[in-house]
């Protein structure tokens, strides 16, 4: 019976702890954290190998960033993913392998496969890209609250079916799901890779009660 009583009230402990660093991170997080917290939508794209990517299933359990963006984006698209790139690099090798980026294109006519996986490479080599329809991917934008991606005319460009030279509006955010599965924050364009090295390893400790 005493042995048990002192299982009991170490668990509790236990719990309590688990708790109290929770509610730390939490409240050391620089993203924006939304409330209320959401679920983890349930999706289906298709990877860089041609795989169905099973968007909840493939990433349960993990922090996982999940970016709309496009390859030839000049601007927020490469210093979003260099930043994160940067940052992951600074957790150990177990809690690097805990954390997922997902990038899911808004330009499918132009980023193929090879294309997309090619430009991720650039980052870090485990990054994982989509594809699909933009009329899918749009459709998974809105269920996050997000605007569609849209078509938008660079300067100097010409009419024409052929013409490639083109620019593409999309969301900024990255969507930030802790190990719980819910989204919990999502980071505007404007943070850095002191930013995420802060709050990686504090998604990290955002786990299911």
């Amino acid at each position: 019976m005493l042995a048990r009583t002192a299982l009991l009230v170490f668990t509790l402990l236990l719990a309590a702890g688990c708790g109290d660093a929770r509610t730390r991170a939490l409240k050391e997080l620089h993203g924006v954290q939304l409330s209320p917290v959401r679920a983890k939508a349930d999706f289906t794209l298709q990877d860089t190998d041609g795989r169905p990517f099973d968007f909840r299933d493939a990433t349960r359990g993990t922090v996982t960033l999940l970016y709309f963006g496009y390859t030839n984006c000049p601007d927020v698209c490469p210093q979003h993913l260099s930043n994160i790139a940067v940052a992951l690099k600074k957790l150990s090798p177990e809690d690097q392998a805990k954390v997922r980026v997902v990038f899911v294109t808004t330009d499918p006519a132009r980023d193929s496969a090879a294309q997309l996986r090619g430009w991720l490479n650039n980052f870090d080599k485990r990054f994982i890209g989509l594809r699909g329809d933009i009329r899918d991917v749009n459709q998974i934008q809105s269920a996050f609250g997000l605007p569609a991606a849209q078509m938008e005319s660079m300067p100097g460009m010409q009419a024409g079916p052929r013409v490639a030279s083109y620019g593409v509006g999309h969301a900024a955010q990255v969507l930030a799901f802790t190990p719980d599965d819910s989204l919990r924050a999502e980071y505007p364009s404007g943070f850095t890779a002191a930013d995420w090295a802060n709050d990686l390893p504090r998604l990290l400790q955002i786990k299911a009660p």
